[in-house]
């Protein structure tokens, strides 16, 4: 095997891995965002979660991670759309905010 094939194997093995770990922190984001809007008696619209990006971060022991952003919709009473937002490092979920309508409830006001 040439270094070029051997290059194009590595190649080919690292984006199926990031694919699948990708597909796995999808899979995460979709599960959390319907537990915090099952919590909050929240409508989670289109029982979907869309990508908003990634990046290389570090995580609380120090190491090098992939921190991903999911963003979804919710309703309060289905009339209405707020947007939330999932983040997930490695495999750990940092943060889940649905709190987009309480700003606008205070905008209101």
């Amino acid at each position: 095997m040439s270094f070029l094939e051997l290059m194009a194997v590595l190649l080919l093995g690292a984006m199926l891995w990031f694919w699948f770990d990708s597909l796995k922190a999808r899979e995460s984001g979709l599960a959390a965002a319907r537990r915090a809007c099952q919590r909050e008696g929240l409508q989670f619209l289109d029982e979907t979660v869309v990508g908003h990006g990634f990046k290389f971060a570090r995580d609380d022991k120090g190491h090098l991670v992939l921190r991903r952003g999911f963003d979804f919709e919710y309703s309060l009473s289905g009339d209405d759309r707020y947007l939330g937002a999932v983040i997930i490092e490695g495999h750990d979920i940092v943060l889940v905010d649905t709190t987009q309508h309480r700003s606008r409830a205070v905008d209101l006001i």
